[in-house]
């Protein structure tokens, strides 16, 4: 009971803020498939900031309102290039997992993944101990990178 008191004290006492996005290569649909796991009252204070506006991701008043939000801020701090060329991501929708926010999107017409450059500053400018892990799978292999605030870019060969 003790240790679990303790462990509760320490996460408030010392917050860490990280986010995880997974950025995979569908071969057969041709497409980049990307989910970013932020977490949910992390992403609502940086919406909240940016956008000069109350959010409650969780219970919206207006979900479609909330969906643009979204697909604004993350589009603006997770931009990617593909063989050296930059791409384009659709929001596809979000969801909550316990105290995160699964953000979704997609960009069509990837017919192969040789290189990708990943610009990943989701809620730097909010919280100077953010980290970005990034995981992203083409050609059968999978690369992963910790970016701690302020290094923001990273570059995976696959070929």
């Amino acid at each position: 009971m003790l240790q679990s008191i303790l462990l509760i004290l320490f996460t408030i006492l010392h917050p860490f803020y990280v986010s995880v996005t997974e950025i995979n290569h569908n071969k057969n649909a041709h497409t980049l498939e990307i989910s970013s796991r932020v977490f949910l009252g992390d992403l609502e204070h940086a919406l909240e900031r940016e956008y000069d506006q109350k959010v409650n991701i969780l219970k919206p008043v207006d979900k479609k309102k909330v969906e643009q939000l979204i697909a604004g801020y993350v589009g603006k701090h997770l931009i990617l290039r593909v063989n050296g060329k930059p791409v384009s991501m659709n929001y596809i929708g979000y969801e909550i997992e316990d105290d995160g926010a699964w953000c979704y999107f997609e960009v069509p017409n990837i017919i192969k993944v040789d290189q990708m450059v990943i610009r990943n500053d989701i809620l730097f400018k909010y919280f100077p101990d953010q980290t970005n892990m990034i995981h992203a799978s083409a050609q059968g292999s999978r690369k992963s990178i910790k970016l701690n605030n302020p290094d923001s870019e990273v570059s995976f060969k696959f070929n």
